[in-house]
């Protein structure tokens, strides 16, 4: 009988629905648990049988809901939707090891299949441990407000992950399953008696307090177990790399604290106080880890030898105990903890929580530390002690060349006006002949240029400027002062938004040069100055812009201190609100292809950073399938990308999911780069056709969004954009300007109100037009070209993959509901019917070119996901439209305006991937 492998996924469902509804039962009543459980089992009869008279009772029975009522409703639904995810999450884990127990061949994405890839005849194993010299996979986590659990639901949820792991891996006895169950029920009593939002608005240190979370949880402990796994790996291949240490490729970057376009919030003391935060976290976890090593190494001289470096680092120690007199590797490692315990004081200024026996001098650099840690891990080693230097002394090792005492570089980024108007501010006083703002593109870098070949400051202390020039230096002169205080990883990149052209570049220099950043008498710059291109035009812009810059000299001699290597910022979210979908990701992937072309011919090398969103409408979708779709040279051993929003939790937040997601990224770097064709595309005559397809699917998706009178205001009428902009989930205003021009929306809450409502147009609007338009010109074989790019070109068929994920996702009858809300009828009619009917012709074109019979039928286990969960977020669509109704009529009633915030929280849990 065949094994029914999601039989343990649909038991752990059960089971923690089960005790929601005994949670519900004892805390509500037993008439609110059968009212929703009423609500339950017509919602589920109307998915699994298509019932439209279980719809029409679903429908009434929830209008006809009090004020009350709808929201423990509410409470209810979205909680569920968190519980299967924990479900889901476990069952990945559950299956996984299944996998590797069973001796399973390597499954695609993981190193172990990515290795075997690289090794089948291709490259060796010192071959790929040099690759790993030269590489940079970096996660940066950003604060972007879509991400709208509270920290402490998130708490709650992690101890149900382990409660439900605990019970997977481990024979319980009937005591223990006792103790089990009620630990359980516990646990879901407190998440269901903590508040769901929060009651104030998040700060940007608050932001950066739930981003530090996951390097507690997950990334301090995950990330060096994983280069362990891959040493390992590549030993066991290669028996001359026994002793094999990989440099530190891979990292995570930050955001939070350091995002300054659009966010007034982030200023230097931010700044100052999140690298103080960041350096707290790191210090704190070396010094716990230090601490419960010297338990352990309790190796006495006599039984064991020690080296004379391990020796001299015993006899420096503080620690002068008769106790411990021969115990070197103890007595070391006190003395070691003594001087971290000083950096604590030195870098914070404040004492750890655990004092050291004495005082001593602090570290320089978290490199003397890794050094000193070294020193131990060669003396255990060459004394037959090697087993006890592979444990937490390694992962310890690790730690510190990764994480340093900074934990995560912290990346600043402005937008390029704002640059723009600071120089122009700092030149009118020191050079009040020229108005530079005046100048044209050709005269600003020449002007620009001049400045930047001379080492006098603009700025002068004894000019008062303007807060938002004040503001502008006094960040670049905070990353300098961090650059002295936590070394130069703290933060190692500038990011433009909004560039458009070489001046842009050229400003940032010359306000870096202002702070020290920049020495022209060096030729030396101490950070990455980075163009991020972000709308259609400015992509097509891109390689362009990049020859010209590469073609003076003066940027050539600072990139050379640089490595000669140039990091250039790809924007997903804006160039698809600006163009659509289709558009979108071809231009993109054009932009790609003319910068590895421009790079080449400047002998510059290239890493691409990838402004991805968690939705496919703003670049989201599997890490791995996008990676390897890249075109060819485009990764070249390093990549980075963000991680934004609910995504972080959803791949971060569970630290064994966070270690297969860090691993899918690496694997994916590694095949891009060595195992991928070099080529733009498989055949010559599918870049035609791609841009014959975005260019009707532009003409479409404008055509609608900017082109069409009244759609702005359907958009605000018919979604809750509204009142995502209320929540209290994030630091920054969800338009970039007063007012509700689509235009100065960003793209984060553009995407999140269209996945709320169920239509998620922004993931594929466009495409059905293109497809009906291409056939049209191309009766003939139309259609077997599309097939063909499908099955042979790797960037098409995952366009066509996050397509049908974002199709299945959505509900037209559920949008309809949405649409209802437009008070005017015409205005309604009009543009919901060229929605639906452009819904459907994208759905029939991908169906035709993919072959599948319906959507998802090549991705079971997300097919299966919809099916478990979408039972349990229909009701909270149906809700929240009745909320809105009620809210917009009477905008005074508190407990409506909480309820549309649940259900917003609720869809969001339940689509996972929404903003």
């Amino acid at each position: 009988m065949t094994q029914d492998k999601d039989a343990p996924l649909r038991e752990d469902i059960r089971l923690l629905g089960r005790v929601l509804g005994d949670t519900v039962r004892d805390q509500q009543g037993e008439a609110m648990f059968g009212l929703i459980e009423r609500i339950r089992q017509t919602s589920v009869r109307f998915r699994r049988d298509d019932d439209r008279a279980a719809r029409l009772e679903l429908e009434g029975i929830l209008d006809a809901l009090s004020r009350e009522q709808t929201i423990q409703v509410v409470r209810a639904f979205s909680y569920f939707s968190h519980l299967a995810n924990i479900a889901e999450d476990q069952h990945h884990i559950r299956r996984t090891r299944a996998h590797l127990l069973a001796g399973s061949a390597p499954r695609e994405g993981s190193l172990a299949h990515a290795l075997a890839r690289a090794l089948d005849g291709r490259h060796t194993p010192g071959e790929l441990a040099a690759f790993f010299d030269t590489a940079e996979v970096t996660p940066v986590l950003t604060a972007h407000p879509t991400e709208v659990q509270r920290k402490s639901i998130l708490n709650c949820q992690t101890d149900i992950a382990r409660l439900l792991d605990q019970r997977d891996r481990m024979a319980l006895t009937p005591e223990e399953r006792d103790d089990s169950d009620e630990t359980l029920r516990s646990a879901v009593l407190t998440l269901w008696q903590t508040r769901m939002l929060r009651p104030a608005k998040l700060s940007v240190l608050d932001e950066v307090a739930n981003g530090l979370s996951y390097f507690d949880s997950t990334f301090l402990r995950e990330l060096p177990r994983l280069y362990a796994h891959l040493e390992d790996q590549l030993a066991e291949r290669d028996g001359a790399l026994g002793a094999l240490e990989l440099p530190a490729f891979l990292k995570v970057g930050s955001w939070i604290g350091g995002d300054r376009d659009g966010n007034p919030f982030v200023t230097a003391e931010v700044l100052e106080r999140a690298l103080a935060l960041q350096a707290g976290l790191a210090l704190g976890f070396y010094l716990d880890e230090l601490h419960a090593l010297g338990a352990r190494l309790s190796l006495a001289l006599g039984l064991v030898s020690a080296s004379d470096a391990l020796l001299a680092l015993a006899e420096h120690s503080p620690d002068h105990s008769p106790h411990r007199n021969d115990e070197p590797y103890r007595r070391a490692i006190t003395g070691i903890y003594a001087r971290l315990a000083a950096t604590h004081r030195a870098l914070l200024g404040i004492e750890p929580p655990r004092h050291p026996v004495a005082a001593a001098e602090p570290y320089a650099s978290a490199a003397e530390l890794a050094d000193d840690l070294d020193t131990i891990h060669r003396s255990l080693v060459a004394n037959g002690s090697a087993a006890l230097a592979r444990g937490r002394l390694r992962l310890l090792r690790r730690a510190v060349r990764v994480f340093g005492f900074h934990l995560a570089p912290i990346d600043l980024r402005q937008n390029s006006d704002v640059h723009e108007r600071v120089v122009a501010e700092l030149l009118s006083t020191a050079r009040p002949e020229v108005d530079y703002r005046a100048l044209g593109e050709e005269a600003r870098c020449a002007l620009l240029l001049e400045e930047l070949a001379t080492p006098r400051p603009l700025a002068s202390p004894h000019v008062h400027y303007s807060e938002e020039t004040e503001g502008e230096l006094a960040i670049f002169r905070a990353a300098r002062t961090a650059h002295l205080r936590f070394g130069k990883a703290a933060i190692t990149n500038c990011i433009i938004s909004k560039t458009d052209d070489v001046s842009d570049m050229l400003e940032l220099a010359l306000l870096l040069k202002e702070a020290g950043l920049l020495r022209p008498h060096e030729q030396a710059l101490d950070v990455n100055i980075i163009p991020l291109f972000e709308t259609i035009d400015d992509l097509a812009n891109a390689p362009s812009v990049m020859d010209r810059l590469f073609s003076l000299p003066g940027y050539m001699s600072l990139l050379g201190s640089r490595g000669q290597l140039q990091e250039v910022m790809l924007g997903y979210s804006d160039s698809n609100k600006d163009g659509g979908f289709l558009t979108s990701g071809w231009s993109l992937y054009k932009a790609e292809i003319g910068l590895v072309e421009v790079f080449a011919r400047h002998n510059v090398r290239l890493r691409l950073f990838h402004g991805r969103g968690g939705s496919v409408g703003r670049g989201g979708g599997p890490s791995y399938q996008a990676i390897l779709a890249q075109p060819g040279g485009a990764v070249q051993g390093q990549i980075r990308l963000t991680e934004q929003g609910e995504v972080i939790a959803a791949k971060y937040g569970n630290p064994e999911v966070g270690r297969r997601n860090l691993e899918v990224l690496v694997a994916a770097t590694l095949e891009a780069s060595l195992l991928t064709d070099r080529s733009p595309a498989p055949r010559a005559d599918f870049l035609d056709t791609m841009q014959a397809l975005s260019d009707a699917a532009f003409s479409a998706y404008r055509g609608l969004v900017y082109e069409t009178e009244g759609f702005e205001r359907y958009f605000w009428e018919s979604t809750v954009i509204s009142e995502i902009a209320e929540l209290n989930i994030g630091s920054r205003p969800a338009s970039r300007k007063k007012g509700t021009r689509i235009e100065d929306l960003r793209a984060i809450p553009w995407v999140f109100s269209w996945a709320q409502c169920r239509l998620m147009l922004p993931g594929w609007f466009g495409f059905g037009s293109a497809v009906k338009a291409w056939r049209a010109a191309n009766p003939d074989d139309g259609l077997a070209r599309l097939q063909a790019m499908y099955k042979e070109w790797s960037f098409f068929a995952t366009l066509l993959s996050n397509m049908d994920m974002v199709l299945a996702k959505s509900d037209l009858a559920i949008a309809s509901r949405y649409a209802g809300l437009v008070k005017d009828a015409k205005l309604r009619e009009e543009i919901f019917n060229r929605i639906r009917t452009e819904w459907q012709d994208t759905v029939d074109a991908l169906l035709a070119i993919t072959g599948q019979t319906e959507l998802l039928d090549d991705n079971p286990l997300l097919k299966r996901s919809i099916r478990n969960r979408f039972p349990y977020l229909d009701p909270l669509n149906h809700v929240q439209v009745e909320l809105l109704r009620r809210h917009r009529e009477s905008h005074e009633d508190a407990r409506i305006r909480l309820g549309i915030h649940l259900s917003i929280n609720g869809i969001a849990a339940g689509l996972r991937n929404s903003g």
